[in-house]
This record gives C-alpha cells, structure tokens and sequence, in this order.
C-alpha cells in the first residue's frame, strides 16, 4: 500500500468536506448562486480525486512495480491543486478581494488536464498490467 496517496487522499477528503460545510454555511450569504455552484464544482471534484488517490493507494499492493500509478497519483494531487484550487478561489475572488488575480482562469484547465492525463495514467497501467 502507498501510504503517501492513502494520507493525501484522506487529507484531501477531509478538507472536501470541511469545505463544504464552509461553503454551504459560510458562504451562502456571500456569494451568488452562480459562484456558489462553481465552489461546489471543486469541492465535488476535489472529493472524486481524493477517492481516487485512496483508490491507488490500495492498487499500488498488488500492483508494485508499476511507476504509472505513482505518476497518476501524483497528476491527481497535482489537479486538485490546480483545478480545486483555482474555483475556490474564482468563486470568491470579489468576497476575497482578489479580482485582480486575472492568471487564476487559466490555471483551472492545467488542472483538468491532469485529471485526464492522470485517469489515462491509470488505465494505461491497468493495460501494462494485464499483459
């Protein structure tokens, strides 16, 4: 088991959720629905790639010798960061007073980009595996 990606997952999970009080709770008198649903948006992302970062966590046992899983775990840290990251703040930029933070769009896609090459990752090593 890679305890690395089991801590990150859990860690990741964890702060899902506390987001998500805060977001529902916190911020619900702050924001618009619009920007209230973008910070759900991460948060439901966030909580998909931290599932799976304990998903690999558990597949790494079986499956030792293969590197792709690492590297797909890291991509997933590596978008949560990036895409997680950069909608929780564009949702509260104005409540933050940071809308002058104009190179947050572009980091949302760098993000999802490596959720897809994270999740392509994954389904190569199931491939490399098998044979």
């Amino acid at each position: 088991m890679n305890y690395t990606f089991l801590k990150l997952g859990s860690f990741f999970a964890l702060l899902g959720v506390i987001l998500g009080a805060f977001g529902a709770h916190g911020l619900e008198n702050h924001l618009t629905a619009d920007q209230l649903d973008t910070f759900d948006t991460g948060i439901r992302y966030q909580f998909y790639h931290a599932l799976a970062l304990i998903l690999l966590a558990i597949l790494t046992a079986p499956m030792k010798n293969n590197q792709l899983l690492r590297y797909a775990g890291w991509l997933f840290t590596a978008g949560i960061i990036c895409f997680s990251g950069s909608i929780y703040l564009l949702a509260c930029r104005y409540f933050l007073g940071i809308e002058s933070w104009w190179w947050l769009g572009p980091i949302t896609p760098i993000g999802g980009t490596f959720f897809i090459i994270g999740w392509g990752m994954l389904l190569y090593a199931a491939y490399k595996e098998e044979l």
